[in-house]
């Protein structure tokens, strides 16, 4: 008998019967790896390789450590090479158990991220892993223990996001590390995004940890979404929160048709719309930087608040050239800018002149600690609209917390309270012609200096901008099956190249591989429902205790 005819495994395993407790299902142990391409554990005679799933959380056991990881890879091996062509009497059950785990067996890589010790110091916790198991160590699908240790527990005041492939253990997140930097859903397009982002959302808004607001293209976070799977409608954060959710909306008339009542209707002065808007939107508008600096012209000409009314009424009088001409200012250029500046009198939420500051009002309900969904109603499908009322809303916004966060670091004033702007289509904002411009890119590179950070939503990742992608710090990517879409989304990530096959293998809907600032190692999660079974962990269903005794107060003052 030689060294390799001992049954090593059952050695290991009662070596770390003192772990047995702790740990899950066994798989099989380790016989090959490295720190960077992680390792080969060989799966136990009695474990059959279809059980295994790529995504799969996995611990190993080493001599002094334990580690965790997810299977990337799963394989069939055999030690005799000649096996794949000889002929196996299958039918013969006896030779088929007798080969099966000796001859042939079955392989899994695990990508080892996390290391624990077993003999844990003082507030120790898991830490990058800079080495690997043993040989011969056991490898474990993880334990509930296990799942807890590394992701935290709702009892630790975590967001319960869903569970780990082939487990019913609630996996948490951190929602106060998750909003410390921007953060991206990604998917193509039925993979369940939209649920995923209200079920997040519901998360930022039950932590209190920061306000949202939310530039809802298509009326999905408001009073109510619906599920086109189902064909039926589900709560949106207004109806699971109550006055914590303000709703906004562009478009009354189709609040209005839904029976719904909003908290605000949005009207935008042309008297609030200020050069820097345009500059800001010149990629987007198709301008030039002539026809683009002629704004600051206008407005040295007319005043601040008349500048744009005043153009546009020379336009229709037809004395553009005379107006060009006094401005010395190239008559093509400022054509131009009339022509589109002048497509954004045709909606309806455009007036010549405002008393009311939307972004000033949107400010105000965000200080207050609620959070602010701006619906677009029929606007959700105009490109033009919904970038030119985001950006200049969030322009305002983002100058508001700039001064608050300059004033807090001289001792005048307090911290600015966390925000998060959500918004859709990414890419239209984001991609690498407009997003040294827009104010979304200017936010995402700025890491949350004036505690602003953004949640993006694409089905199209590829099409952001590569270093406003490296700044967004936690990322939940549904399936993507397009190259480029799957190597934008990985970029920047440690073990990118094994994490290819999870992200690409992952199911159609419910599940999202999560990764990034928030987490401690990258994981395949099957989201929770988002249904009665979560409005019931709504605790309230509406307001906090605060806010009931606010009103109760006001009843009776």
């Amino acid at each position: 008998m030689t060294l390799f005819d001992h049954p090593i495994g059952d050695a290991n395993e009662m070596a770390n019967g003192k772990f047995a407790a702790r740990q899950g299902q066994p798989l099989g142990m380790v016989v090959d790896g490295s720190v960077t391409n992680g390792v080969e554990v060989r799966l136990d005679s009695d474990v059959s390789v279809e059980r295994i799933k790529v995504g799969t959380f996995v611990t190993l056991q080493g001599s002094n450590n334990r580690f965790f990881g997810v299977v990337t890879d799963i394989a069939l091996g055999s030690t005799d090479p000649r096996m794949k062509y000889a002929s196996i009497p299958t039918d013969d059950v006896f030779v088929i158990q007798a080969l099966q785990g000796t001859v042939a067996f079955g392989m899994v890589s695990v990508l080892p991220q996390l290391t624990l010790p077993d003999v844990l110091g003082d507030e120790q916790g898991p830490a990058a892993a800079k080495s690997i198991p043993d040989h011969f160590s056991r490898a474990y699908i993880s334990s509930q223990e296990d799942v807890e240790t590394v992701f935290g527990s709702e009892k630790d005041g975590n967001f319960w996001l869903g569970s780990p492939l082939d487990m019913e253990t609630k996996l948490c997140l951190d929602l106060g590390e998750l909003v410390k930097r921007s953060m991206g859903v990604f998917g193509k397009s039925g993979t369940g995004k939209t649920f995923l982002t209200r079920l997040l959302l519901a998360g930022i808004v039950q932590n209190a940890q920061a306000s949202s607001l939310i530039f809802d293209m298509h009326s999905e976070y408001g009073w109510q979404g619906q599920d086109a799977d189902k064909g039926v409608n589900v709560k949106g954060l207004k109806q699971l929160f109550g006055a914590k959710v303000s709703t906004f909306t562009l478009d009354d008339d189709h609040s209005r048709r839904r029976g719904l009542s909003t908290d605000e209707t949005v009207k935008l002065g042309l008297n609030h719309i200020e050069p820097e808007d345009v500059e800001l939107l010149r990629e987007s508008l198709n301008l030039s930087d002539v026809a683009a600096s002629c704004a600051y012209n206008l407005r040295e000409k007319y005043g601040e608040e008349s500048w744009l009314k005043e153009f546009l009424d020379s336009g229709r009088n037809g004395s553009l050239l005379e107006l060009a001409d006094e401005l010395q200012v190239n008559p093509g250029a400022l054509r131009a800018l009339y022509n589109r500046m002048g497509r954004f009198t045709r909606h309806g939420f455009m007036v010549e002149h405002s008393r009311v500051d939307t972004a000033a009002l949107m400010i105000e309900h965000l200080e207050r600690g609620q959070h602010v969904v701006l619906e677009f109603g029929r606007y959700g499908d105009d490109e033009a609209a919904y970038i030119l009322v985001s950006n200049l809303l969030t322009r305002r916004i983002h100058r508001k917390y700039v001064e608050a966060k300059e004033t807090a670091m001289g001792g005048a004033g307090k911290e600015p309270r966390p925000l998060v702007i959500v918004i859709e289509e990414a890419h239209k904002f984001l991609n690498s012609s407009v997003a040294s411009q827009t104010i979304f890119g200017i936010i995402a590179r700025e890491l949350r200096k004036y505690n602003v950070t953004l949640m993006v939503i694409d089905q199209r990742p590829s099409g952001i901008d590569s270093e406003v992608l490296s700044q967004v710090g936690t990322r939940f990517s549904c399936l993507l099956d397009n190259e480029r879409d799957i190597d934008a989304v990985l970029s920047g990530t440690s073990g990118s190249r094994a994490l290819r096959s999870v992200l690409s293998r992952l199911e159609s809907k419910q599940q999202a591989l999560v990764f990034g600032h928030a987490l401690p190692l990258p994981v395949v999660v099957r989201i929770r429902d988002y249904g009665t079974s979560f409005y019931e962990t709504i605790e309230g269903g509406g307001d906090s205790e605060e806010e009931k005794k606010r009103k109760v107060d006001e009843l009776f003052r």
